[in-house]
């Protein structure tokens, strides 16, 4: 063992350069892996704390018992409980002093007549409570609200809309209010809970705008009195309260809180970054497999000396191993510190572009430090496993030879198993897609397609650098042609190089033609189901908004240019015992304007009493026209519904429809999420229009859309979702072209002799870094081709298998445009990798590379 360690020194020594590339591809992977882990465990810790400070001077918590949850949704609804509960509650044993917490949604508007928020975290309106222990927010400049329309916000968005105190500005309840600010707040010590925003008003006005009726109130705030514990005080409370509401300890609450941000945010952006960092590694597998491979076989003789003079086959492989364990600690070490780097830069970045990341020193956990640590190591390791075992069957008499004939390609085993692989990868694939429509199964396939993929490559490189250099000979004469055979002289190599690439191609383009599946999905379901010319809507990518007016149809109705207008609500209920959203709205005018598929029974009677639902829903409830359900509200009621229309399509109009007058005994605040607007015969879009947007005007504004406006608004967080995704697949690429680098520069190393005598029969420096650019080229065309195949199938089979597990049918798009964007920027990508080993190569001593053995 002393042996093969002295051995691997003396190799690392002589010859640093050969693992730079292994070195860099295993430091951005383990430094994007730890900087995630960091940065999740920061922003957890942060929230905690943030939450902790903002109701440490809250004990107790009194709220309705029972919550209904709707699926896909992780916090349920509540029953508001009676705000005369606090006269009761401030006579208890132990209690301080309670107050209503009244909570809703209400966006402000800022100075540019904009609103604030709301794509994404919610924009929230309620009370402001006098009793700064009991506030969860703390009054930093100005005063407390004391007179209808005064207001405090907190600071972060009053800065973002550009308001200061004494501003006067639109709140949306969704009725417009005109309130003036008179104070700013932080929470927790900051400016705001991260993007959220809030609207602290008079008691008056908030049961006047943000509840159905005054006397609710969303929860009670409870402070415990000296030397009375949290615990206590729920004990005391729970014997006063009535049935159905509950007491919670103050931590319990920030716990609640804390976990809901979690559940909501970081669980899904920290899992969200975790797969490309797993994406990266997979990638940096792949380069750091071949440079290890491209060395042992470049030490061929060196190693089979090495066994003619004694070294038995352990040893070598031994040597080969060590050398890889110095590359992967000391990449992986070094990454930790990356990632704590990058860690550090987010929490600096992400203040700077409106996200607010809470205050307090990296949280840097012992979990955080190991397992990127024990991943890149692994890695590393296992990438090295099969080229340090080649390296250990090196027999004696390979020293004798002077070069090696690489016939991989030609294999008929490995095209055997590679075909093989592929027919068990579509019939995996096409059973999961299209006999039983299951997303596991299609992920089985995809798993198995890559690994096929991985086989065949060195038969398909042959071919496929054929075909693709074939123009090289006629554009580029000799240099072309030499390009071409070297790419062709090693398939394995040429396969294993570009296989990296291939990897991070085929994620960018399975995102690219998902993303523009989503897109025709939702131009379809406008398309199909929306019958009206204009749409009023709420944001359609996260929680914010404040809705919009109930009345706002009715204004809408009412104008001489629109021959119906409907809007639709939203409510909840428990249907025979299950958490189902309520679709609230007019019924005939939803029937008018909305493509509602074949309707057994009818929409025009459903009264008080009467519910219509899905084919979809009727079948998974076992129900029909005339059928009797029970629905249980949020306030407790239960009540029996009749089932007196059955219809077929719910992509805009929901799973269950009830009438305003059926959901108005249990709404709390009331609000539509869009009005569909359809116009009189001869009236123009424009026209009408621009008479919606006038009455528009008087309800805070919203945004006034045409159908395609609509469907196009629909789709803006598949946007953002993708700008996101190829930042974050640019590490993957980055890998992927060092790997192509460092590939040919290790290649240029093993060619030098023959490199030196093109030079002497007359090849001028500019052919030989063409030469090299264009094989770099050739690599990198092969992996975009082979990744833009796979993605654009992988894409396909995420859609069908999508569409066959979900309600709504999904549309299946191949955007021609980015998709020829990713191939030019792939082999674009592959001529800059190429540059740096052309430089070098172009500067080899004609004599000394000659001489070289």
């Amino acid at each position: 063992m002393n042996a093969s360690v002295r051995l691997s020194v003396s190799s690392l020594r002589g010859h640093k350069r050969r693992f730079a590339g292994t070195f860099l591809a295993v430091f951005l992977g383990v430094a994007f892996l730890a900087g995630t882990l960091v940065m999740g465990d920061t922003l957890r810790a942060g929230f905690d704390t943030m939450f902790g400070n903002a109701t440490s001077g809250t004990d107790a918590v009194v709220r309705s018992a029972d919550a209904i949850t709707t699926p896909g949704e992780s916090e349920g609804v509540r029953e508001p409980v009676d705000t005369d509960l606090v006269r009761r509650i401030e006579q208890a044993p132990g209690v301080a002093a309670a107050a209503p917490s009244i909570q809703g949604a209400g966006q402000l508007i800022g100075r540019n007549g904009d609103p604030i928020g709301g794509q994404g975290p919610p924009t929230l309106a309620g009370n402001w409570i006098d009793d700064p222990e009991l506030n969860p927010y703390r009054l930093a400049e100005g005063r407390a609200p004391q007179k209808s329309g005064e207001v405090v916000v907190n600071r972060g968005t009053a800065d973002r809309g550009d308001l200061r105190i004494g501003d006067t500005t639109t709140l949306r309840t969704p009725d417009p209010v005109e309130v003036t600010i008179v104070g700013l707040a932080t929470f927790g010590g900051e400016d705001g809970m991260a993007q959220v925003t809030f609207t602290g008003m008079t008691q008056a006005d908030a049961e006047k705008y943000l509840t159905a009726r005054p006397g609710e109130a969303a929860t009670i705030q409870v402070r415990a009195g000296p030397d009375v514990s949290e615990q206590q005080l729920v004990d005391e409370l729970t014997s006063v309260l009535p049935s159905g509401v509950e007491a919670i300890t103050g931590q319990e609450s920030a716990e609640e809180n804390t976990d809901m941000i979690s559940s909501q945010f970081l669980t899904l952006f920290t899992t969200f970054l975790l797969v490309f960092s797993g994406v990266a590694l997979l990638v940096a597998t792949f380069s750091i497999h071949n440079t290890f491979a491209i060395v042992v076989a470049q030490r061929t003789r060196e190693n089979a000396l090495l066994r003619a003079l004694g070294a038995s086959r352990r040893q070598i492989t031994a040597s080969t191993l060590i050398e890889a364990t110095a590359v992967a600690v000391t990449a992986s070490v070094a990454g930790l510190a990356g990632g704590i780097g990058i860690a550090a830069g987010l929490q600096a970045l992400f203040p700077a572009i409106g996200f607010p990341f809470p205050e307090g020193d990296l949280v840097i956990s012992a979990i955080s430090m190991a397992l990127p640590l024990a991943v890149g190591i692994v890695v590393c390791l296992g990438s090295a496993l099969l080229p340090a075992a080649r390296a250990g069957r090196t027999a004696p008499l390979a020293a004798l030879r002077e070069t090696a004939v690489d016939t991989s390609g030609a294999s008929r085993a490995r095209a055997v198993t590679g075909l093989g692989l592929i027919a068990l990868a579509l019939g995996v694939t096409l059973t999961g897609v299209l006999v039983s429509p299951s997303l596991w199964l299609a992920g089985t396939g995809a798993v198995l397609a890559l690994a096929a993929l991985v086989v065949l490559g060195p038969v398909a490189s042959s071919t496929a650098v054929r075909i693709l250099g074939g123009p090289l000979g006629r554009l580029r004469g000799v240099t072309g042609q030499l390009a071409r055979r070297n790419a062709l002289r090693s398939p394995k190599r040429t396969a294993a190089t570009a296989s990296a690439l291939m990897i991070g191609v085929a994620v960018v383009s399975l995102f690219t033609v998902f993303g523009a599946s989503l897109k025709a999905t939702m131009d379809q379901t406008v398309s199909r189901s929306f019958a009206g010319d204009v749409a009023v809507s709420t944001p359609s990518f996260g929680a914010g908004g404040s809705g919009l007016s109930p009345r706002l149809a009715d204004a809408f109705q009412r104008l001489p240019e629109v021959e119906t207008a409907v809007g639709l609500g939203r409510g909840v209920a428990e249907v025979d015992g299950k958490g189902r959203a309520l679709t609230v709205t007019d019924p005939v005018a939803l029937e008018r304007t909305f493509d509602l598929g074949t309707v057994n029974g009818s929409l025009h009677d459903l009264g008080t009493d009467g519910i219509a639902i899905t084919e979809q829903e009727a079948d998974k409830q076992n129900l029909t026209t005339g059928d009797k359900t029970r629905l249980t509200f949020t306030d407790g009621r239960q009540e029996t519904f009749t089932v007196r229309a059955v219809y077929g399509r719910s992509e805009l109009a929901g799973d269950y429809v009830v009438t305003r007058d059926a959901w108005a005994p249990h709404r709390t605040q009331d609000a539509d999420t869009l009005v569909a607007v359809s116009f009189k015969d001869g009236v123009s879009t424009d026209e009408g229009k621009a008479a919606v947007e006038r009455v528009a005007d008087r309800y805070g504004n919203p945004d006034v859309q045409t159908r395609d406006e609509y469907a196009q608004s629909s789709a803006g967080g598949i946007d953002m979702m993708l700008t996101l995704v190829y930042a974050l697949l640019a590490l993957a690429v980055l890998i992927a072209l060092l790997g192509i680098a460092n590939t040919l520069t290790l290649a240029i190393h093993e060619r030098t002799r023959e490199l030196g005598l093109l030079r002497a029969v007359g090849q001028t420096r500019s052919q030989l870094r063409a030469m090299v650019r264009w094989e770099s080229v050739l690599v990198a065309a092969f992996g975009t081709v082979g990744g833009l195949a796979l993605g654009a199938f992988l894409g396909w089979v995420l859609v069908k298998a999508s569409d066959g597990a979900s309600d709504s049918p999904f549309a299946f798009a191949m955007p021609p445009l980015p998709l020829a964007l990713v191939a030019l920027v792939g082999i674009t990508a592959g001529a800059l990798a190429g540059l740096r080993p052309a430089r070098r190569a172009a500067r080899l001593d004609v004599l000394r590379a000659i001489a070289t053995e």
